[in-house]
């Protein structure tokens, strides 16, 4: 495996942050160059998985995938691209939820039918992986992920076409998917009945050489994407977002679209908190002014005295902003990031272990000390990072480190695509705020209300899964036949 010297949360494995959902793209245009598209489309959706990832293309007649694992720019370079040409393509950049983090388990995943190939591409978690496991013979796939279980059952009948065997087979499928499939001549794409991780639609511009339809109107490139930001750097503009239950077919023909569930969206409220990019658009509203909201009605909320907010870089910069804007306290830098913090695949020895957050976080003493602070960060998983802060700001001066968060206390793990700990490793799982503020070593703490962050997204609650801060599962859990290794321990 090809190291990239970067530091990441490896550093600490007691403290692991929730773990992104994955991020899929897929984009049908002949005449452009389908695989770097997909590449640059990937490369915006990093953020959200960074153990693997994976390109499928075809030509029209045979699909071709490369994937390993690392992150999408270890993984490809300008050679490995060149040879993946087509008209359509898919890809994938992985966070685990079912299935180790192993080649075999990377994605797109292929299969194959009397009808041809298929490759697949899978964002979300399956709450019955292993009931749908149940409908393959012995030894039918080789792989760990409910995506190979999926991927084996889409191409199980390959004498139909495949959006007639995907409309009768998702309704059966229980928990949270947004894909991205093709065979060798079409892209397709699906997202779950309650929509819960996104899934947009693009149209690229100006595509070269795509010819006509029968109809003799222009043809055009559509792109399928995790994110609108990923939209925004292949060059494609916003059509729309895939409605939750709903398939689209894209070909020479254009873009069709088949319902194969009543709609019953439950969006995920994390993407606001943490997942999404800042400059991703969901539901008509940029997710950066999402987060400068409940900044301000952090603020309204939970007001105090002090000289300084400062961020926990760079995830809770939005919020802090909003803090500042609503209290009037300055807004400042109190903490520099090291801009190469990511994922490695060396493992630290035991001394850079112990230098823990400096590693990723270094004060700035001559801004903080002296200074009461209002630290903003964005959630607190285990607590450890908080604390080091914490401790870490008062050494270097400031008088007082008052927190606030931007998300309600996570106090339940989640089942639909974020690798969340536990509910006994999760700190809100067992302690009061005021236990939390202890901790930490905080002056105070301060949550934003599951009221106040809901409205901030100016999405109703009854469109949102929440279940992560308060237990209430939209999809009903048998948490005994669920897990992320729950097909490894079939075997």
């Amino acid at each position: 495996m090809k190291g990239d010297g970067r530091l990441g949360h490896d550093l600490d494995p007691g403290d692991r942050a929730p773990q992104d959902a994955c991020g899929v793209f897929g984009v049908w245009a002949p005449g452009e160059d389908v695989s770097k598209l997909t590449y640059y489309g990937l490369y915006a959706l990093q953020h959200r998985g960074q153990e693997s990832a994976g390109i499928a293309v075809s030509e029209g007649s045979r699909i071709l995938i490369y994937k390993d694992m690392g992150l999408v720019a270890q993984v490809f370079d300008e050679s490995i691209l060149g040879t993946l040409r087509g008209h359509l393509a898919i890809g994938h950049c992985r966070y685990s939820t079912t299935g180790s983090s192993v080649w075999e388990n990377a994605q797109p995943t292929l299969s194959s039918s009397e009808g041809g190939g298929l490759a697949l591409a899978h964002n979300g978690n399956l709450i019955n992986t292993a009931e749908l496991m149940e409908r393959l013979p012995a030894g039918a796939i080789k792989a760990t992920t409910d995506t190979e279980v999926l991927t084996a059952l889409l191409a199980q009948d390959g004498s139909r076409p495949v959006e007639e065997a995907a409309a009768e087979l998702f309704p059966e499928v229980k928990g949270a998917y947004s894909l991205v499939w093709m065979n060798e001549t079409t892209l397709f794409a699906a997202r779950d009945p309650q929509g819960i991780r996104p899934l947009v639609l693009g149209r690229l511009p100006g595509t070269a050489n795509v010819g006509q339809d029968r109809a003799g109107n222009e043809k055009t490139g559509w792109v399928v994407a995790s994110e609108t930001a990923a939209l925004d750097i292949v060059g494609a503009s916003f059509v729309r977002e895939i409605e939750p239950g709903e398939l689209l077919t894209i070909d020479e023909r254009g873009v069709r679209s088949l319902r194969f569930a009543t709609p019953e969206p439950k969006g995920c409220l994390f993407e606001y908190v943490y997942l999404a990019r800042p400059d991703t658009t969901i539901a008509g509203r940029g997710v950066q002014a999402t987060r400068v909201e409940v900044g301000r009605a952090l603020a309204r909320e939970h007001p105090v005295e002090a000289d300084l907010v400062i961020p926990t870089p760079e995830s809770g910069t939005p919020a802090a902003i909003g803090y500042a804007e609503q209290s009037g306290i300055p807004y400042g830098q109190g903490l520099v990031k090291n801009s190469y913090v990511g994922r490695t695949f060396i493992q630290p020895s035991q001394t850079i272990r112990q230098l823990g957050i400096r590693l990723k976080l270094n004060p700035l003493r001559e801004v903080i000390e002296g200074k009461r602070l209002v630290v903003v960060d964005d959630s607190i998983v285990r607590g450890n990072t908080q604390r080091a802060i914490v401790k870490m700001l008062r050494e270097a001066g400031a008088t007082e480190v008052h927190v606030r968060i931007s998300s309600p206390p996570v106090a339940w793990p989640c089942f639909y695509g974020i690798d969340f700990a536990t509910r006994a490793e999760l700190i809100a799982g067992s302690l009061s705020v005021e236990e939390i503020r202890a901790s930490l070593g905080a002056d105070s703490l301060g949550y934003i209300s599951l009221d106040g962050l809901t409205q901030a997204t100016t999405i109703p609650a009854d469109r949102l899964c929440r279940a992560c801060f308060d237990g209430r599962y939209p999809i009903p859990i048998d948490q005994d036949r669920i897990g992320k290794y729950v097909l490894e321990a079939q075997r």
